[in-house]
This record gives C-alpha cells, sequence and structure tokens, in this order.
C-alpha cells in the first residue's frame, strides 16, 4: 500500500512568522513569546523568524518546521528539543515546563511561544498555518466502537460518486485519490491531518472522509477541524483501559458532536448510548435505527424496515425508509445485520454531506472490498472452505461477525482468534465465551499479546470458553498465530467457514515491543498457493 504520496506533507507549504502566529492566535489560545533568562531578544527580533511546516515528533521535522513539545504520559516533548533543532525546527510552542527544558537543552537558540495546553493548541495552530483547509473541503467524520472503517469506505464510495477526487482517512490507510500508505494510526496527530487536508486540496480533492478515534477526540487530534457531517456507529464494551469506565468512554466519543467541531451529524439509535447522544447532542442529529421491527425504529427519521442479511452468501439487501416516508431499496456489499446498520448509516451521511440520496444509495451498495472487514480471502471450492478475515476486536463486534457467517456457512463454523495485550483485560474471557457459543471449532491464539505473557491471555480467552464449553470440544491452543490459522484450515472442510478475527488488515504484529511484518490475509493466501503447487506436483 506505498505511493507517491511523499512526506503526508503539501509540496507547496506557506511560509508564516511566528510573530503572526502570536497575534493571530494569542485571543484564543493565549500564546505569547517566552523569555529566556539572559536573553537579548525576548521577542522583537525573533517575531520575524519564518517557519514552513508545523510537527508534533522530533522524529518527523523537516527543516523550517515549528515543533510542539507536547507533555507526554512519561516524557515531556520538551525533552527532544535538541534532537528537533539538530533537524532543523526552527521555533518551539510548548507549555511554561516544556519552556524551561527547551532553554536548559538549547538555550535561546530558536524562539519559543508558550501556551497553557499545547495538545489543544495543536490543531488550531496546524489549521492557521495552513489557512484553514477543512473549510474547503467537504468533510464527513466517523466515530463509534464498530464499524468505524467500514462505514468511511462507504461513504467514501458515495462521495466519489460524486466529486472527481476524494480523500479517505483511517485504519487501514491514508489515500488521496489513488495514493495511499499505510496508516500509523485510526486518527493522526493534528498536525498530521492539517497537513493531509492541505494536501488533499493540493491534489485536487474536494472531499475527505475520517474515522474518528476516541483516543483522538480525548487528545485533541481533530482540533482545527469542523466537520460538515459527522457519524455515530455504536458504543460498545472497548478501551475501558484508557477512558475507565463506559460513562468516560461515552463522554469523549461525544466530543465529537460538540458545537465548533462539528455543523450536524447522524446517529445510529439501535444503542442507549446512540438515543443518548442523539438527544444530548448540541448540533442538530439525524437519528437512524437500523433494527427492523424495534421500537426506536417509530421515532427514528431514518429507519430500515426490512433485511436480507446476506443469505446470497455475499451482501446484504436492505429498504431504508427515509424522513418523507418514502422507501429505498438499497444493498450493502458485506454479510450481516451490522453491515446494514454500516451501509444505512453511510447512506444517510453521504447524503448529509451533499450527496444525491439514489447516488449514495447505488455507489454503497457496490462498494469495493475494504481490506480485513469480512474480506473474502479465498472462496469456498475445489476442497477450500470460505476463508475471511475480519477486524472484530470487541465482544460486541465479535458477535455481529460470527451471526453475520453462520447463515453463509453449509457446513461448521471454525474461528481463529486471541485479544490484545496492554489493553482491557476484562473482556478476554467475555471473548472467549462469546466463541464459545457461537462457533464450532476454536483455535485460540496471540493478536498483539505486547509487553504481556501471550500464554496469560490466552488462558484469560480460555477461561471464557469454558464457561460456555466446559469439556474444551474442538477447541485448540496455537502460540503461533500463522500456524493457528493452518490448523483450523487443516480441521476444514470444503463446506465449512473459517474466519479469522482481531487484527484485519493489520500488516504487523506486536510481541514484547517487536513489531513483526505479519497478515491474516498473507497466511491464507500463502498456504492456498503451498496447495496449488503440491496438487501440480502430483498431476
Amino acid at each position: 500500500m506505498t505511493s507517491p504520496l511523499g512526506r503526508l506533507r503539501p509540496e507547496h507549504p506557506p511560509v508564516r512568522r511566528v510573530g503572526d502566529l502570536v497575534a493571530a492566535l494569542a485571543p484564543s489560545l493565549g500564546l505569547s513569546p517566552a523569555s529566556a533568562p539572559g536573553s537579548s531578544h525576548p521577542g522583537g527580533a525573533d517575531e520575524d523568524v519564518a517557519f514552513t511546516g508545523v510537527t508534533m515528533s522530533s522524529r518527523d521535522v523537516v527543516a523550517g518546521d515549528l515543533f510542539l513539545a507536547v507533555p507526554g504520559l512519561k516524557v515531556h516533548g520538551a525533552r527532544f528539543a535538541d534532537d528537533a533543532v539538530t533537524a532543523g525546527a526552527v521555533a518551539v510552542l510548548t507549555d511554561p515546563a516544556g519552556a524551561r527544558l527547551v532553554h536548559e537543552l538549547v538555550g535561546d537558540a530558536v524562539p519559543v511561544v508558550v501556551t497553557a495546553d499545547v495538545r489543544a493548541a495543536a490543531g488550531p495552530v496546524a489549521a492557521w498555518f495552513h489557512d484553514e483547509p477543512a473549510r474547503r473541503l467537504v468533510t464527513v467524520g466517523v466515530t463509534g466502537t464498530n464499524g468505524k472503517t467500514t462505514t468511511t469506505y462507504f461513504v467514501d464510495a458515495a462521495l466519489r460518486a460524486h466529486h472527481e477526487r476524494t480523500a479517505v482517512l483511517g485504519t487501514v490507510e491514508l489515500r488521496i485519490g489513488d495514493d495511499a500508505v499505510e496508516s500509523p494510526r485510526t486518527t493522526v496527530e493534528a498536525p498530521v491531518l492539517q497537513d493531509l487536508l492541505a494536501l488533499a486540496l493540493e491534489r485536487g480533492a474536494t472531499a475527505l472522509t475520517t474515522e474518528v478515534s476516541s483516543h483522538a477526540l480525548a487528545l485533541g487530534r481533530v482540533g482545527g477541524v469542523e466537520f460538515d457531517v459527522v457519524g455515530f456507529t455504536n458504543l460498545q464494551r472497548d478501551h475501558l483501559d484508557f477512558h475507565g469506565d463506559m460513562e468516560g468512554y461515552f463522554r469523549d466519543k461525544s466530543r465529537l458532536f460538540a458545537a465548533g467541531q462539528a455543523r450536524r451529524g447522524v446517529v445510529v439509535v439501535d444503542d442507549e448510548w446512540g438515543r443518548r447522544l442523539a438527544a444530548e447532542a448540541p448540533v442538530p442529529v439525524e437519528t437512524v435505527a437500523t433494527h427492523v421491527g424495534a421500537p426506536e425504529a417509530a421515532g427514528a427519521d431514518w429507519a430500515v424496515v426490512s433485511a436480507d442479511v446476506g443469505l446470497d452468501g455475499v451482501g446484504s439487501r436492505f429498504t431504508l425508509r427515509g424522513p418523507d416516508g418514502a422507501e429505498h431499496e438499497a444493498a450493502s456489499p458485506l454479510p450481516g445485520l451490522v453491515n446494514v446498520s454500516n451501509a444505512a448509516l453511510a447512506v444517510v451521511l453521504a447524503h448529509a454531506a451533499g450527496v444525491p440520496l439514489d447516488v449514495a444509495v447505488a455507489a454503497v451498495g457496490t462498494a469495493h472490498a475494504i481490506p480485513g472487514r469480512m474480506e473474502r480471502v479465498v472462496e469456498r471450492g475445489d476442497g477450500w472452505p470460505l476463508c475471511l478475515v475480519d477486524y472484530a476486536h470487541t465482544p460486541d463486534a465479535l458477535e455481529l461477525a460470527l451471526e453475520a457467517v453462520r447463515p453463509i456457512t453449509p457446513g461448521r463454523l471454525l474461528i481463529v482468534f486471541g485479544s490484545d495485550g496492554d489493553r482491557d483485560q476484562g473482556k478476554r474471557p467475555i471473548m472467549g465465551a462469546v466463541a464459545a457459543r457461537l462457533a464450532d471449532v476454536l483455535v485460540v491464539t496471540d493478536e498483539n499479546p505486547r509487553s504481556e505473557d501471550p500464554a496469560a491471555i490466552r488462558a484469560a480467552i480460555l477461561d471464557g470458553v469454558r464457561e460456555a464449553r466446559p469439556d474444551l470440544a474442538d477447541v485448540h491452543e496455537a502460540t503461533s498465530r500463522a500456524q493457528a490459522i493452518r490448523d483450523a484450515l487443516a480441521l476444514a472442510g470444503d463446506q465449512d467457514t473459517v474466519i479469522v478475527t482481531g487484527k484485519g488488515h493489520e500488516p504487523t504484529q506486536e510481541i514484547a515491543g517487536v513489531f513483526h511484518r505479519y497478515n491474516d490475509r498473507d497466511v491464507f493466501l500463502a498456504a492456498h498457493r503451498e496447495q496449488d503447487r503440491r496438487q501440480e506436483q502430483h498431476a
């Protein structure tokens, strides 16, 4: 997934002066020049220093950058000021504590601007630097626990049917037009986001869709962007190690619907959190109900009134009722009720973003496959089971994935899965119980153990498996994820389905702090090629 996106910055960046930055944003962000002890120019000459980029990482500094030194969980970013200046940073923006560290490390070699909250200032500063690029694009942001990536790709498909060139940013990739690179995280840091918005404009894009994670909202990564329309998929157990509890998780998700962050919203009201968000959001909100016959459907602006959830083995068809009572025949290219929900939300989001409704419906229904989201890697036939890769990594997402796959499985349903290390430990036995209840054969393995003991993570999952399947019948354990997939294939017949969940598109596996190149799809395809070679040798 590599292509000519360059440094993820515009080729022709603006040139700004430190003094102009302070003058423009002092009223809203409290920016002021720092006077270093002994400095002969506490503000005057420094105001004329010009910068041609903004970055939050000393490793990404390009000559001419303004370096944003942000306090981290363990180390203040100002500790890396020397590295940043050596790499070419010409000025630093930080907080008072950071300013003292910068002076200790580099003296008054570069001008320093201070503000009380650097992270909160990062987005507005980078947006000002690029002359507010989001205002010149149609922008759509999607948040929620599950379905962000799928919904974002569906929305982009609809926008591409209406705009000559679009951009989509998220967990899988950062793509502008047909050029893309692997994404480092679900939502990039604020200066990178503003760089990408400006680069999208420079390359002729007129619309951009991005996933917005709860971490990004808590940490201000989408600061400086007022989205034209934002969407909410659902809220289910995840990231409680970061947010503390579901209330904290909801509070951070809700930030996307704040006045000044979004102009309007679209909310799926299938769960209590969506209904609460729709009631409390300070911006205008349209509601979407996607569970056929559910009580909330009657009062929703949009509702799925009938659905065929993928019994044809490929996608799902559904009827979407609009606010005027008209019914529209629509489809999702992916199976399962969860993807009916994602598709319905995407149609309404795209329509709210200016795409004609019939165009949005047609484009979503024919969207291309999405990496790692119910991705059909090997089709059933020639002795092979259907092989799927899906990102489901929460209990609710796992349940929905298995329920979606069961109707298209004539034989047994086999699952290969694990759970992340250094993340919410409470969900591990819950996921084990879900898999044991809904799949026929389980292969428990590692996902991204990170710093934890992989065996301890698997043991916690197996504790949950025992709750639903005390005898552990048809339950296997593998220390290698690649071997786990091969074990499942050895157990499967051509009427079966093998689904590997948890990592989806991810190109690496993190073990003991080391990132190893790894992808579930690649393992399936390698096994398929090996069988083809064996068949050719025996032909």
